[in-house]
């Protein structure tokens, strides 16, 4: 399917996911033990009710807090351009934002690894985003200075005065002044060209002791209860995406192997969790409902965002083409019979004492 020319309006009768139907059940390791359990009461809503339903979910939501390319009405970075293919505007923030609140839902907090508060003196955010993240832990943690980086200045203008910010690529050669007692890396999937090389550096980067965390995931959905068919748009969509994005060689799905990355790397008492992030509010659990009415707010709200460039670029879809299809993958986002989901890896390990 990457690198075709045909649109949806032709071909989307006759497209199937190149995955296949994903179904599965959870392995030993997952942090949520035994199949999601579904809200039956919510699969006989009607479209109407079911809009409601969602905007409920809006109410616990925190408001969002250079010369720019603009490509499909969207903006994009222009520090190394290119580099990074979703947008950087004020709808990109809040669907960064909504990501935020999922992660933090699922694992109960902003962190896992056992951080001793007292011997937190730097602390490193990679690809900061909103810079949400690091005020957090500017605020949590006084005492240290926290440094924030990403390709994009989106970083908040009213931080705590030990929270820095910085323009910088990741993934060329690091300068910093001083080690850290802590790096953390969350959401890089699809951005990064290689994931070896970032680890290794992050842990060169580590004080004797320090830790790293990473937070990411494995983007392609599944369901559990086969509920989500290989020709069902929403598989379609994010199957061709992921695609496009190897084509880049960008991995989209990086969670499942950071383990033997930070293995490799030489990290030791490494911890790995995983957790199913459900999409939509399907889930009988409040919290996975929460999370999912969250997880659809972020996917429906940036469809386009994370759809035209990549779809336009490397697989030469026209515009009007792909806004076809992506009404039909909102019709399936929609629908309370699909369960669809995708994992979230959270993994974390500890630099060796000298």
């Amino acid at each position: 399917m990457t690198g075709t020319k045909k649109g949806p309006a032709t071909t989307l009768a006759s497209l199937q996911s190149p995955r296949g139907a994903l179904v599965g059940t959870p392995p030993a390791d997952t942090a949520q033990p035994g199949l999601i359990e579904v809200d039956d009461n919510l699969i006989n809503d009607t479209d109407s009710a079911i809009d409601e339903n969602f905007s409920v979910y809006t109410a616990s939501l925190a408001s969002s807090v250079v010369n720019y390319p603009i490509e499909n009405g969207r903006r994009y970075h222009a520090y190394r351009a290119g580099r990074y293919s979703r947008p950087n505007d004020e709808m990109e923030m809040d669907r960064l934002l909504l990501i935020h609140d999922i992660i933090t839902k699922l694992i109960g907090g902003l962190y896992l690894a056992p951080i001793n508060k007292t011997k937190i003196r730097r602390v490193l955010d990679i690809g900061t985003g909103t810079g949400i993240w690091a005020v957090s832990i500017a605020d949590a943690f006084p005492a240290a200075i926290i440094i924030g980086n990403d390709l994009s200045a989106n970083m908040p203008n009213l931080a705590p005065p030990n929270a820095k910010f910085e323009i910088d690529d990741v993934e060329s050669p690091w300068f910093y002044e001083a080690k850290f007692d802590w790096i953390f890396c969350r959401y890089m999937a699809a951005s990064i060209y290689d994931w070896p090389k970032l680890v290794n550096n992050i842990f060169e980067n580590l004080e004797p002791g320090g830790w790293a965390e990473f937070q990411d995931f494995d983007l392609q959905y599944y369901s559990e209860d086969g509920s989500l068919a290989d020709d069902d748009p929403l598989l379609v969509w994010i199957s061709t995406l992921l695609d496009a994005a190897r084509s880049l060689k960008r991995d989209p799905n990086p969670g499942s192997k950071l383990e033997g990355w930070v293995k490799d790397a030489g990290f030791e008492n490494i911890v790995h969790k995983r957790y199913r992030v459900p999409i939509g509010p399907w889930p009988k659990d409040p919290t996975l409902k929460q999370v999912g009415a969250h997880n659809y707010m972020q996917i429906n709200g940036g469809l386009e965002g994370l759809t035209l460039r990549l779809y336009t670029s490397v697989l030469h879809w026209k515009e009007d083409e792909i806004l076809v299809f992506l009404a039909q993958v909102r019709k399936s986002l929609k629908n309370p019979n699909v369960h669809a989901m995708f994992d979230l890896h959270v993994v974390y390990g500890q630099k060796p004492e000298e």
